[in-house]
């Protein structure tokens, strides 16, 4: 992988991770951290979790490489 599909799957992971807060808890954490949900660091935030997530499609269709098994 590299740094940038990296970089996407940690974004990816925030955004799920705020998502559940606020279906469980009815808590958005970004918001709370960053000034509520129309702050603008909330919404680059939210922008850039967003496009992580357009990103992370593209991993979908890479393909795999197999493991060595020279070891």
């Amino acid at each position: 992988m590299t740094t940038i599909d990296n970089i996407s799957l940690v974004l990816v992971i925030i955004g799920a991770l705020n998502w559940g807060s606020i279906g469980l808890f009815g808590f958005d954490f970004v918001a709370a951290l960053l000034g509520g949900q129309m702050s603008v660091l909330s919404r680059i935030i939210f922008t850039l979790v967003g496009i992580a997530g357009l990103w992370s499609i593209t991993l979908l269709f890479k393909e795999k490489v197999p493991a060595s098994h020279d070891r």
